[in-house]
């Protein structure tokens, strides 16, 4: 197991040199010089040059490129454009927000996806398969941010159970912080547990339908114990679903971070690529793929615990 975690701690290094390049790249295909959307519309050219020449914009981007690279390794993601202030501090003020949702988000997509999925699956084809699987459904056609204002407009709105937006921070007042997470965690997990509980329902009947069950029922080996064994073997291909369902969760985070005023890293994203504050976007692009990388990492480990052929030799 060692190994397996030394060998993708040793690809995680490659792959967030990959997605910064991308991502430095990309910016320059954004149209429009952030110089001239500080100064505004009615800046002349003069005054934008002076500006790009102050900002380190007007150097070539190889050099741009050299110098974050230098600065991202030694923790310094450059300065924002817009605010001046450190992006790295800027990223850290909003990482607590984003990192509530996203797990949030992810405990309700591994609980509701696992605990549905295995209700379908160990009777496939009753009527309760058929309730859930056209729940699930439902639950991957809807966009994240319908259900964000449907639970907002019902359970805030209208019956005062929780703020309607905002988020407070845990150290604060963790009731609130809790309260302030349930709607937000709800609509971001929604779509995601619907995967998963796709995921597991075919694993699970897919399990029970194997040799090895039909041996142990005719061992008279209780059927609990049995759909124990099988919900052993089924969580090894959705635990790879999980590691996509997280990836899929930050890029929507966005949208429900915007729905609910969340102070998070998709909201800080957002206002900078409209602002053009290239910094920003380069450093919070490469925080989000480190926290998916490890988030991969750990689920990596947990497949290599059930499935050892999985493990590097």
């Amino acid at each position: 197991m060692a190994r397996l975690i030394a060998y993708r701690l040793a690809l995680a290094l490659p792959q967030l040199a990959a997605v910064s390049l991308v991502v430095f790249l990309l910016t320059y295909l954004i149209p429009g010089s952030p110089a001239a959307a500080i100064l505004g519309t009615q800046a002349n050219p003069e005054s934008i040059a002076q500006l790009e020449a102050q900002l380190g914009l007007d150097q070539s981007p190889l050099v741009r490129l050299g110098e974050w690279f230098s600065g991202a390794v030694a923790g310094d993601l450059g300065t924002s454009i817009r605010s001046a202030l450190p992006v790295t501090d800027l990223l850290l003020t909003r990482l607590p927000a984003t990192l509530s949702l996203a797990l949030g988000g992810m405990v309700v997509a591994t609980v509701a996806g696992i605990g549905l999925g295995v209700l379908a699956g160990v009777r496939p084809g009753g009527p309760r398969d058929r309730v859930i699987t056209a729940g699930t459904s439902v639950g991957l056609a809807v966009p994240e941010f319908w259900f964000g204002l449907i639970l907002s407009l019902i359970f805030a709105v209208q019956l005062g159970w929780v703020p309607v937006i905002g988020y407070t921070p845990l150290t604060d007042d963790p009731a609130a912080w809790l309260r302030g997470l349930i709607l937000p965690s709800i609509a971001l997990g929604i779509g995601a547990a619907a995967l998963i509980a796709r995921q597991t329902r075919g694993a699970m009947a897919e399990a029970l339908a194997s040799r090895y069950v039909d041996t142990l029922t005719a061992a008279g080996v209780p059927r609990r114990r049995i759909i124990g064994y099988a919900f052993k073997n089924a969580m090894v291909p959705v635990l790879a679903t999980m590691g996509i369902t997280f990836r899929i969760l930050f890029a929507t985070s966005l949208v429900v971070e915007v729905v609910f005023a969340f102070p998070g890293i998709g909201n800080l994203l957002l206002t900078s690529v409209i602002g053009k504050d290239f910094p920003v976007v380069q450093g919070g692009v490469l925080i989000i793929a480190a926290l998916v990388i490890a988030v991969n990492l750990l689920i990596d480990v947990g497949y290599g615990l059930l499935n050892p052929r999985v493990r590097p030799q």
